[in-house]
C-alpha cells in the first residue's frame, strides 16, 4: 500500500512537471516568434503556433517513451472529428473505387442536375482527413448549392507517392463516371483542394485533361497549393520562412515524406543541392524568381545561389520532376488543356509564389484564371475561419470568394 502511495506521488509530480514544462514552452514560443504585423490577428496566430509547438514537443516525448509515434499523435490532433448533422445537407460515407469519401448533398430541391465538386484536403500529405475539412466542404456545398465529394486519400509516410495522387485520381474518375447517380451534371464538375490538396487537385486536373473518355472538368480551384520542389528560395520562401503554421523547413519536410517517407535530406533540398544544373536550367523558364511580380519582393528578397549539386541526393528525389508530384513542371501542351481556374494565395505564406508562378503559366497558355490574394492571410487560414478558440475571420472572406466563383461558373 505504501509503495502504491509513493508511486502515485511520483506520478503526480511527473504530471505537474510536465504541465509546467508545456506552459513554459508556450510562453517561450509566444514571445520568441516574430509574426509580421500585417498578418490577420498576429497575437492569436502566435498563441496558436505556441500551442502547436508545445503539442509537437509532447509528441516527441510520447515517441521516446514508446506510447506512439510523433506523427500518430499529431494526426490525432489534426484529424478532427465528425460534426453533428447539418439540417441543410445530407451526407453519406462511401467508397469510390475503394477510396473512402464523404458525399455532401443539399436537401433543397433542384430544378435539374446540380454542379459537383471533388474536394482534396490539405495537411502536407501526412495529416488531416475528411473530418478535419468538414466545415469547408459544408460551406462550399451550401453556399455553392452543389454536391461535394470529400476524398480520404492514403497518407504518407506509410503510403508514399504516388498513393495519394492515385487515390484522388481514381475517386475523381469514379465520381465523374457516376455523377448522374448523385444528381450531378457530369459536364459541370470541379476539382478543388487546399495546400497538399491543392497540389493533388492540380495533378488530377492535368491527368484528366488528357482523357478523351470523360467529360472535361468545368474548373479547378487551387487554395495555397504547393506545386514544385525545385526551389525553396523563391521570394515567398525567404520572406515567410518563419511564419506559422507552415515554415520553410516544414514545406521541404512534407515533400520528402510524401516522396520517400524519409526527410533526412531536408537541408540539401533547402540549399538546392538536389537538382542537376542542366535540369535547373531547363525548368528555369517556369520556376524563376524573375517571373514573380516585383511588388511581391518589396518585403525582402536576396537571389540565392544553389548549393553544390549532390548526385546521390538527386537519385533519391529525382521523381520531384514528375508533373503528378510537381504540377508546375508540366509541359505547355498539357497546361493548355486545363479548365478555367481559381487560384487563392496568401501574402504571408511560403507557398505564395508557387501559386503566382502557376497563375502565370496558365495565363501564358490561354487558360482563364481568377486570382484572389488575401493580403493579411497565412497558410491554412481557410480552415481556421471558425476554429473554436482560434478563429481568424479573414479566412471567411477567402471562402466566400471561392463560393462566389463557383456560383458564377
Amino acid at each position: 500500500m505504501e509503495s502504491l502511495y509513493v508511486l502515485l506521488i511520483l506520478l503526480a509530480a511527473f504530471i505537474a512537471s510536465f504541465i509546467v514544462a508545456i506552459a513554459g514552452a508556450i510562453q517561450t514560443q509566444y514571445f520568441n516568434f516574430s509574426i509580421p504585423p500585417g498578418v490577420n490577428q498576429p497575437g492569436m496566430l502566435r498563441l496558436l503556433f505556441a500551442f502547436m509547438r508545445s503539442t509537437s514537443a509532447l509528441g516527441k516525448i510520447l515517441e521516446k517513451i514508446g506510447v506512439c509515434s510523433q506523427i500518430t499523435f499529431t494526426r490525432y490532433l489534426h484529424n478532427g472529428k465528425k460534426l453533428r448533422p447539418d439540417p441543410q445537407l445530407s451526407q453519406q460515407d462511401e467508397r469510390f473505387d475503394g477510396v473512402p469519401v464523404r458525399v455532401y448533398r443539399p436537401r433543397a430541391p433542384a430544378s435539374g442536375l446540380r454542379p459537383g465538386a471533388i474536394f482534396l484536403h490539405g495537411g502536407g500529405w501526412l495529416y488531416c482527413s475528411i473530418d478535419s475539412h468538414e466545415k469547408i466542404c459544408r460551406c462550399i456545398a451550401k453556399g455553392g448549392e452543389l454536391v461535394v465529394v470529400s476524398v480520404g486519400y492514403r497518407l504518407a509516410p506509410e503510403h508514399k507517392y504516388p498513393a495519394a495522387y492515385e487515390d484522388c485520381l481514381n475517386a475523381s474518375i469514379h465520381f465523374m463516371k457516376n455523377a448522374e447517380h448523385y444528381g450531378v451534371d457530369p459536364a459541370n464538375v470541379i476539382v478543388c483542394g487546399d495546400s497538399a490538396g491543392g497540389n493533388l487537385a492540380a495533378a488530377v486536373s492535368q491527368t484528366l485533361a488528357g482523357r478523351s473518355d470523360l467529360p472535361r472538368l468545368r474548373a479547378q480551384i487551387l487554395i495555397y497549393p504547393g506545386l514544385q520542389a525545385l526551389d525553396f528560395n523563391l521570394p515567398s520562401y525567404q520572406q515567410n520562412q518563419g511564419v506559422p503554421p507552415l515554415l520553410r523547413e516544414h514545406a521541404a519536410f512534407f515533400a520528402l515524406q510524401y516522396l520517400n517517407g524519409d526527410a533526412s535530406n531536408v537541408q540539401e533540398i533547402l540549399e538546392g543541392s538536389h537538382i542537376p544544373p542542366d535540369m535547373r536550367l531547363k525548368y528555369r523558364k517556369w520556376v524563376n524568381p524573375d517571373n514573380i511580380p516585383e511588388k511581391f519582393k518589396v518585403r525582402g528578397y536576396k537571389p540565392h545561389k544553389p548549393g553544390e549539386f549532390k548526385p546521390e541526393v538527386y537519385e533519391t528525389v529525382k521523381r520531384f520532376c514528375e508533373p503528378s508530384l510537381c504540377p508546375l513542371l508540366a509541359e505547355d501542351a498539357r497546361i493548355q488543356q486545363l479548365p478555367e481556374s481559381f487560384i487563392f494565395t496568401c501574402e504571408y505564406d511560403v507557398l505564395r509564389d508557387d501559386g503566382l508562378l502557376y497563375k502565370k503559366r496558365l495565363e501564358d497558355n490561354g487558360v482563364r484564371v481568377t486570382w484572389y490574394h488575401l493580403e493579411d492571410g497565412f497558410h491554412g487560414i481557410l480552415s481556421l475561419y471558425d476554429n473554436y478558440g482560434f478563429s481568424f475571420p479573414s479566412g471567411k472572406k477567402g471562402l466566400d470568394r471561392i463560393v462566389e466563383f463557383i456560383k458564377g461558373l
